[in-house]
């Protein structure tokens, strides 16, 4: 049987089969590699339970990594919605890391901006966000809990998945544009048979035929462990036309002389922030 993964908890997971009917499934073997979204050969070990035998061919995978482990996120997913806010602070690294991750897979890009109510705190959360804008990354302002309809035309015909800090709104977007939300987790749980407690890495909503959303954990880092140097500089956009121009091949635009990355810092044609934020996450990074 054929199906999708809509949620994930641990080495457990919720298959949707074609019939539309969902599974507990788990996966084969003790390494499991399986993500919210992905496309799965199931077969029924029982009438309440499967096996996952096999992952379909990917058209995209998100995920985070470090030195010791990468946890993923989503799969054949179209569009990486990154939710900040005006309050709490929001880390612009985490989100400049976020879009690595998204630029590096080709997945499209939107930045939510939330609690646009809070006017006091509004003016300094757009200074955070122009730097994104300024790249033409799309930036959208909202208050999810009054204007979260703002945000479905964005999703339209596309598989999205929000990502952000604790605190940003996600669950309350999610919430406003998938009411039956709050079931669909209860219905997961009892699936799981893991209680009201459950909290899924990615839980997979359907919108419309054609538009679902992913919702995943609060995230409060995102590693680029699976990316080498010279990934980095290409997921950095504003970088490409610069990129090959060096006097060095191997230019780590430090201190070598006739650096184009450096020209252009100076030249007023890369942010001196992002350049700045390059270095902190290539530093430790592995040559390609």
């Amino acid at each position: 049987m054929e199906g999708r993964v809509i949620a994930a908890h641990g080495r457990q997971y919720v298959v949707e089969l074609d019939d539309g009917s969902r599974l507990p499934c788990f996966p084969r073997g003790k390494k499991s590699e399986i993500a919210c979204g992905d496309c799965v050969d199931v077969e029924r070990s029982s009438d309440d339970q499967g096996v996952i035998e096999a992952i379909r061919p990917r058209r995209s995978l998100l995920y985070r990594s470090n030195e010791i482990r990468q946890k993923l996120i989503a799969a054949n997913v179209d569009q990486l919605v990154i939710v900040v806010a005006t309050e709490p602070a929001f880390s612009d690294e985490l989100v400049t890391r976020a879009i690595l991750a998204a630029e590096s897979e080709e997945i499209e890009l939107l930045i939510v901006l939330n609690k646009c109510d809070l006017a006091d705190k509004l003016d300094a959360a757009r200074r955070q966000v122009a730097v994104f804008a300024a790249l033409g990354y799309r930036v959208l302002e909202l208050s999810a809990r009054d204007h979260a309809e703002d945000l479905r035309p964005f999703l339209a015909g596309k598989t999205s998945v929000l990502v952000g800090q604790s605190g940003m709104g996600k669950s309350t977007l999610v919430n406003a544009l998938a009411p039956e939300a709050r079931a669909a987790t209860r219905e997961i749980s009892q699936a799981l048979d893991s209680g009201k407690h459950t909290t899924t890495h990615a839980t997979l909503y359907h919108l419309n035929a054609d538009s679902h959303l992913i919702d995943s954990p609060g995230l409060q880092e995102f590693g680029l462990g699976h990316l080498d140097r010279q990934e980095i500089e290409q997921a950095f956009r504003e970088f490409r036309p610069f990129l090959g121009e060096c006097r060095f091949r191997d230019c780590r635009h430090d201190r070598e002389p006739d650096c184009a990355l450096r020209a252009a810092v100076d030249a007023g044609k890369i942010d001196k922030s992002r350049f700045a934020a390059y270095h902190r996450i290539a530093g430790g990074q592995r040559s390609p």
